[in-house]
């Protein structure tokens, strides 16, 4: 599961554009983590909230697809984002996991953190609807 996973990450162009790493690989449990960099903030220079949707969005995906079928992928049928704080730090880590699988729909959910010397704030909750299918 984890070269599988480790493997379809590497072909993910967007990720390796924002820098995002894999902290963490589990069954139903995904980490992610990016700096937070110029390129990637707003106007008052707190990470871009696409930044916080795109990891958010990604560690649940992965964290969906470490349920699903060896033949399968998986795409994102629906995702909502709540922001709950500014983007402030050096990284934001996004924690993805699975809260329902299912052959047909995998229900997850992510939350994201802002890391500033070592202290988490939480910025960010996705819960979403994944779809596995086959290659």
């Amino acid at each position: 599961m984890k070269t599988r996973i480790s493997e379809s990450f590497a072909k993910q162009r967007m990720m390796d554009t924002l820098g995002a790493r894999l902290e963490k690989i589990e069954d139903g449990h995904i980490e992610i983590s990016a700096p937070i960099v110029p390129e990637f903030t707003q106007q008052q220079g707190h990470a871009h909230a696409a930044l916080s949707f795109a990891l958010g969005d990604t560690a649940a995906g992965y964290a969906a697809l470490t349920c699903a079928p060896a033949n399968h992928e998986v795409v994102t049928a629906e995702i909502k984002i709540n922001l709950l704080a500014p983007g402030r730090g050096d990284r934001l880590k996004a924690i993805g996991r699975v809260l329902k699988p299912g052959r047909r729909l995998i229900v997850v959910a992510a939350d994201v953190y802002a890391i500033s010397d070592g202290a988490e704030t939480h910025v960010a909750a996705l819960q979403g609807t994944i779809v596995p299918v086959p290659v």
